[in-house]
Parts: C-alpha cells; sequence; structure tokens
C-alpha cells in the first residue's frame, strides 16, 4: 500500500492524479506543513526531510519530490505505460523532462512569482520567457511532452500550467492552453480532484 503525505491545494494533489491514472493501492495521510506567512509547523509524521509535500511511502521505502515520485511510480506500475522503461529510446526524454522540471521550469516560475531576476550565467535555470518557447517547441509536433503519449510528465507540468492559467504570470499561449484541457479533462483528474474535495 502506497501512502502518500498530502496536504490540500498543494503539489501533493497531482500526485494523486498520478496514482489515479496508475490505478494504484494508496492512501491518504493528511499532514500540517509550514505556510507561506511562516505560520504552520512541520509534522513529525511526515518523511520529507524538509517536513514539506508531496512525500510517498511504500511499504517503508520513502520516496520525495515529484520527479522522483512520478520516476519511482511508473517504473512500479510499467503496465500502465506512463513512463518509458529502460530500454525504451524514448526514456531518455521521460528522464530530461522530469529532471528539468525541478531543476528549470519550477524555479523559473517560482523566481517570476518572487520577482527575482535569474542570475544569467551561473543559475541552473532560465528565466520563464526562455523556458515556455523551449516547452512549446516540444509540444507543437504531438500531444503530450513525449509525443503523441500521455505520461507522467504530463502530470507534473499540466497541473501546473493548470494552476497558473488565470495569472499573469505566464505569457499567454494557444499551445499551452491546448495541452493544459487534454491534461486536466482526463477522468483521472476528476477523481483526483473529487478526492481531494474530501
Amino acid at each position: 500500500m502506497i501512502t502518500l503525505y498530502h496536504r490540500a491545494k498543494t503539489r501533493a494533489t497531482r500526485i494523486i492524479f498520478l496514482l489515479e491514472e496508475l490505478a494504484a493501492p494508496y492512501q491518504i495521510h493528511s499532514v500540517t506543513t509550514r505556510n507561506r506567512d511562516g505560520s504552520g509547523a512541520v509534522d513529525p509524521g511526515n518523511p520529507h526531510p524538509h517536513g514539506k509535500v508531496p512525500a510517498i511511502s511504500d511499504d517503508g521505502v520513502v520516496v520525495f519530490e515529484s520527479p522522483a515520485i512520478a520516476l519511482y511510480l511508473t517504473d512500479k506500475f510499467p503496465n500502465k505505460r506512463l513512463g518509458p522503461l529502460a530500454g525504451d529510446p524514448a526514456r531518455g526524454a521521460y528522464l530530461s523532462w522530469l529532471a528539468y522540471y525541478s531543476g528549470v521550469f519550477e524555479p523559473a516560475i517560482m523566481s517570476k512569482f518572487m520577482k527575482v531576476e535569474v542570475p544569467r550565467g551561473t543559475a541552473g535555470w532560465v528565466a520563464v520567457e526562455e523556458v515556455l518557447p523551449a516547452l512549446v517547441q516540444q509540444l507543437s509536433p504531438g500531444r503530450f511532452l513525449l509525443g503523441a503519449h500521455f505520461s507522467a510528465a504530463d502530470v507534473l507540468y499540466g497541473t501546473t500550467f493548470a494552476m497558473f492559467a488565470a495569472s499573469p504570470l505566464l505569457p499567454k499561449s494557444a499551445v499551452i492552453d491546448d495541452y493544459v484541457q487534454r491534461v486536466v479533462t482526463r477522468p483521472a483528474y476528476a477523481r483526483a480532484m473529487a478526492r481531494e474535495a474530501g
């Protein structure tokens, strides 16, 4: 049984979406976390080293950070084909886009959100204005990041784009808007939102 350490309306919700896509057996363990304003407290029962979410425990095996959880779960449930396995030519792209999510995409968005200029040449990530064209180029030939097939990478990117859909933070793109609709209209997404709502 997989335990998802979760707090409502956080990045942990997308892991419910992924677990639903995988038809994996799971339970949700609600935890407290620190809030943006400094209030709140880390839950001592949360295995994430900084008390953040998401984290999972799979019969004692702890995995934290969304890309690592995505990789772990898609390797664990290969029959659902939500992540290319070792030996598949698409594996390289899959691993790259998972790493790009946490190493480039999310830092770029957070830098923009926090109004922090990305240091040129020294940061491991680039500004949002450079990230979006790369993602539009990747998405333009197909329906999803890896082409025709939905993957766990789309869970991460699609839900993040959906979260900022109404925000002026990101420039508008018809390619991105259409992509988000393909992700959030999936039945597993609806099930995850219902589960999140209680």
